[in-house]
């Protein structure tokens, strides 16, 4: 049995959807631990692309155990539409295949337009949210305000929480906001609608992961965005509302911290930042934009183009550090193919002084500007190489330093534009999930 996190190393985009589906073969239940409809993987079998938003890729294998922990906040719409979508294209025949846990936190219309207004604000800083709501439906969760799934599958608990609620948010957005009110008649009619739809999906995802340890399944844990977008950990306050670093699968399914063997942390061979806040080796001219074509770096969510930048081995550190991960998973190592020399941040130039460790001070960190070390770039295209010694040498230089500069193994090795989920089988099968992920870590596995 295997217990894994999959985390992203970065500010978010990393590609775990695909790493997720190379693990969810040998798992049997795959579990969401946070986040909501800001995060979005894309996946690609054959010909057809399925961009998820809320449920785990996991639901594209067949006989997979899909779980939405209580650390989740849930737009019932998008979740029932994204349902619907899936049983067109001939998933989810089994309906007990996909459980929420009854302690998600349901996103409100008032969430989605006080996000949206405080956004449009111009005396607001603007932290560069999806307007999907997710902080303000965080705000009401530590707020002890919020309308969990189980209050609104239960009609007159939800109507008496609405009452209550409702007025505090009209109030600000008339007076604060500048907004128009919300109709209270309007979202029972619409919201009592999902509670029904969604109360056969409601379970206990403390209850049922311990099952599944009990029983021996590997379990699978999803983490969304990345770790400098934690709520404590990153780049605050431009960050996401939840705890995304490896130990918010803990808190966010009820699952106990000594159960975990193994984190992998994903990362792309570059890095991308979506949305405000400091970046130190971000590249605003031609170089940033030739890494942004060639990875096609726009949002699987609003489409939103990315900001794009060299390999940063200090914030990968920080990462290290703070999720604890046993491996490393490189994503889109073919996008650098068309370079000549290609560069990695080994350290932070900050008035004169040279920082080796990522600053908590966002005052520090905005004023810091990257120090870096050149490599040959391999100039091919490596997108069919299915075997780390099929990488020129300078592909496996720059992995080596990687694992140098950051402390930490490379267990995988992926290239954007090879990658569909239909091959993996094959690709892994001579591997089983306890030897590539827990104990000793594996040789490097390229796909």
């Amino acid at each position: 049995m295997a217990n894994v996190v999959v985390v992203g190393a970065q500010w978010g985009d990393e590609g775990k959807g695909k790493v997720v589906d190379i693990y969810t073969e040998n798992s049997q239940a795959v579990v969401r631990y946070q986040g909501g409809n800001n995060a979005g993987h894309t996946l690609v079998v054959g010909d057809e692309k399925t961009v998820l938003h809320l449920i785990p890729s996991g639901i594209l294998h067949k006989g997979k155990k899909c779980i939405i922990g209580n650390g989740v906040v849930l737009d019932p719409k998008v979740f029932i539409e994204e349902i619907k979508d899936l049983k067109k294209k001939g998933y989810i025949k089994d309906e007990n295949q996909l459980v929420i846990d009854r302690n998600v936190h349901i996103i409100m219309p008032y969430h989605k337009k006080i996000d949206i207004a405080r956004e449009n604000k111009p005396s607001e800083r603007h932290i560069g949210t999806t307007g999907r709501g997710i902080g303000p439906t965080y705000e009401d969760k530590v707020g002890r305000r919020g309308i969990r799934l189980s209050d609104l599958v239960t009609p007159h608990v939800f109507a008496q929480k609405l009452k209550e609620y409702l007025p505090e948010k009209n109030f600000l957005l008339e007076n604060f906001l500048q907004d128009t009110p919300i109709d209270e008649q309007a979202i029972l009619d619409e919201y009592n609608e999902y509670g029904k739809q969604l109360a056969s999906y409601m379970g206990n995802t403390s209850t049922l992961l311990d099952q599944c340890r009990t029983n021996g399944d590997n379990i699978l844990f999803e983490g969304a965005q990345g770790s400098l977008l934690d709520v404590d950990h990153g780049t605050y306050p431009y960050v996401t509302s939840s705890s995304t670093i490896a130990g918010g699968a803990c808190t966010g399914t009820g699952f106990g911290p000594r159960f975990i063997d193994e984190v992998v942390g994903i990362s792309k061979a570059y890095v991308t930042r979506v949305g405000e806040g400091p970046f130190p080796t971000e590249l605003d001219g031609e170089t940033g934009e030739r890494i942004r074509r060639a990875g096609s770096e726009f949002g699987a969510t609003t489409g939103r183009p990315r900001r794009t930048g060299w390999f940063d081995a200090i914030a990968l550190r920080e990462a290290v550090r703070t999720n604890g991960l046993s491996g490393l998973a490189i994503t889109k190592l073919d996008v650098l193919g068309e370079f000549e020399a290609i560069k990695i941040c080994t350290a932070y130039s900050y008035r004169g002084e040279m920082l080796e460790e990522f600053p908590h001070d966002l005052q520090i960190l905005q004023e810091c500007k990257p120090v870096y070390e050149e490599f040959d770039g391999w100039q091919c295209d490596i997108s069919t190489v299915t075997s780390y010694d099929e990488f020129p040498e300078q592909v496996k230089s720059y992995l080596s330093k990687i694992e140098q500069v950051t402390g930490c193994p490379v267990v995988l090795a992926i290239t954007y534009n090879s990658l569909r989920c239909e091959p993996v089988a094959q690709l892994v099968e001579h591997l089983t999930f306890n030897q590539m992920v827990v104990g000793s870590i594996p040789p490097r596995l390229t796909i």
